[in-house]
Order: C-alpha cells, then structure tokens, then sequence
C-alpha cells in the first residue's frame, strides 16, 4: 500500500477514531496522541493492511486497545467537561436550557460510572452509528452478547436517570 492509498483507505476515519478515543479518555490531548500512534502503527503496518476486510475495523480495534491500555496504566486525565456544549435553540426559555444542561450533565456521570465494556459498546453503536457486525469485529464478541451488552448499558443509564429525574422532584 503506497501513500495515496493509504491516505484514500485509512484518513477517512479520522473523525470516529478521535471521538472514540475521546470517549474513552475524555481528554483530547491524550486522544490525539493516541491518534498520531494508530496511525503510525497503521502505516508500520500498510504491507499488511490489504489482508484486512476492514481497515476501519481494524484502525477502532487498535485504537480501542491503545486507549484501554493507558486507562489501565492509570495515566488517565480527567474528564472532558460537557457542560459547555452549545445547547440554544431559539425556542428555549433559560429554565428549558438549565433543565437540559442538567439532564445532559446527569447522563454523562450515569456513563461514566458503566463498565468500560458497555461504554465502548454503547458510544460505537448509539454514537458513532456502527453495525452490530462491525462492532463485532472491533471488539471480538459475538453479535448476541453485543446486544446483551448494549440492552443493559441503556437499561441502567435509562434507570439511573429516571432515578435521578425523580430522586430531585420530590
């Protein structure tokens, strides 16, 4: 695999590589650095990659595994701060805005406290809108535990909130 080659078949991932790798650091620094390093093992590797069906797959797989190391080696910053995401419409009133930027912080404590399991899961499904069987290839589980997995990472998000919502009405 040449350059231009390289460049057609893996770049355009780019975009879901840094947001997966986001997700699961919640630091962009350490996202982009773990980026630079797929890549740079992508095109160690470019002799190879045409032996892949999927070098998307492949790039989140080692982009996944990149991440889960430096979590696991406790070099883990903390996390990205939501809270300033633009959220105005036109149509809210500042009580409206408030209530979302509430909910939205709710969900976010309610993901990060899942197994890392379900958070990947559930961010490469729901987020970045892969199909079972290429989340199957990402991360080597079978189709059915992947639904098992992705049921119960919305049960107890879904729970969690309902939990919180009514915990704070009363």
């Amino acid at each position: 695999m040449d350059l231009q080659e390289f460049k057609i078949k893996v770049l355009p991932a780019k975009q879901k590589l840094y947001r997966l790798a986001l997700f699961l650091l919640h630091d962009k620094e350490e996202a982009e650095d773990i980026l630079q390093d797929v890549f740079l093992k992508l095109w160690t590797q470019k002799d190879k990659l045409d032996a892949y069906n999927s070098v998307e797959a492949l790039a989140m797989t080692i982009t996944k595994n990149l991440c889960l190391d430096k979590l696991k080696a406790g070099k883990r910053k903390q996390m990205v701060d939501v809270t300033g995401m633009d959220l105005n419409s036109g149509d809210m009133t500042p009580y409206q805005h408030s209530e979302l930027t509430d909910s939205m912080s709710n969900v976010q404590k309610l993901l990060e406290v899942l197994p890392e399991q379900q958070k990947l899961v559930l961010h490469l499904r729901d987020v970045e809108g892969y199909s079972f069987e290429e989340i199957e290839q990402i991360t080597s589980l079978t189709v059915n535990n992947l639904r098992v997995i992705l049921s119960r990472a919305r049960k107890s998000v879904r729970d969690g909130f309902l939990k919180l919502e009514n915990y704070e009405v009363r």
